[in-house]
């Protein structure tokens, strides 16, 4: 018999957190899932890790070739047979109760509701983005979660409320299985959370589901990276952003922004003058940030 739910767990070169990771997930109140391990190519021995962990319910994936966290998510989706998804990274500890709390709370929701996500605890974190003191920060902010009757659409084309590992899927709620875009190198959870809005509901719950660590190769760490991610963004989703010529000035800017950081400043630059034709206040947040010189 099939199992409830399939939760994905890419990795590559991780066999130092890996068991954590997994433990966290075999743990869990509720029992029936399966655990697909997708190793991504790694140079590790990824697999004597796995199977040190002795439970029938893990299933053993490898990429032949290194091909990034979207592929091997869409090679686990391909896998699984569950009616529900949920995603696990290597390097994170779902807290206990996470699957059981958002099975009740999904199962409660109407078809057109196809997600509900929580909270993570990040540690490590710079202090410059941290909603209170030290190095500990909550993600995303929850002073101000989604809400059923807004257009999520339209507020997830300027913030991702959802970062996987926090959540639990209906596996219909896109009509592809394979829902993350292999050349979006960072923030691919970002656009596939675009083209979600657009079919399903999300249902937040101000709660923390997991413990996140930041580490020195996480991609937030390679602004080259989150630049190119912006950009996938922007191409895949010019039809939506032209409802929303506010939201999508607000993107090019960050989007520029992000380019002129990594070194592209010609690119960057060319952005944050068309972003300020289209959303003017964008010259405030230039000021703001004394960067007035980067359109002179």
């Amino acid at each position: 018999m099939a199992p409830a739910v399939s939760v994905v767990l890419p990795t590559f070169n991780r066999a130092h957190c890996l068991p954590g990771a997994m433990t966290s997930v075999l743990d869990q109140s509720f029992k029936d899932l399966e655990l697909l391990i997708v190793d991504d190519a790694s140079t590790e021995d990824i697999k004597a890790v796995v199977t040190e962990i002795n439970d029938p319910r893990i299933r053993y994936l490898r990429l032949e070739r290194n091909s990034g966290a979207a592929a091997a998510r869409n090679v686990g989706l391909a896998k699984a047979l569950g009616n529900y998804i949920a995603f696990q990274d290597s390097d994170d500890i779902w807290l206990p109760g996470k699957l059981a709390k958002q099975l009740e709370l999904l199962k409660a929701q109407p078809p057109e509701v196809g997600v509900v996500t929580g909270l993570k605890i990040i540690y490590g974190r710079d202090t410059a983005r941290v909603h209170g003191p030290g190095r500990v920060d909550c993600a995303p902010d929850p002073n101000r979660p989604f809400t059923l009757q807004e257009d999520q659409l339209k507020r997830s084309l300027v913030e991702n409320r959802i970062s996987l590992q926090n959540a639990l899927f209906r596996r219909d709620c896109m009509p592809d299985i394979a829902w993350f875009d292999p050349r979006a190198k960072a923030n691919n959870d970002w656009e596939f959370v675009v083209r979600l809005s657009q079919h399903k509901l999300i249902l937040e719950v101000v709660e923390p589901v997991v413990l996140a660590m930041l580490s020195p190769d996480s991609i937030s760490a390679k602004p080259r990276k989150r630049a190119t991610g912006f950009l996938r963004i922007l191409q895949k989703n010019k039809h939506v952003y032209a409802r929303y010529p506010n939201e999508y000035g607000w993107f090019l800017y960050s989007t520029g922004m992000a380019l002129y950081r990594c070194g592209r400043k010609r690119a960057g630059r060319q952005l944050i003058l068309k972003s300020m034709r289209l959303r003017p206040q964008n010259a405030l947040r230039l000021a703001r940030g004394g960067l007035r010189r980067l359109i002179r």
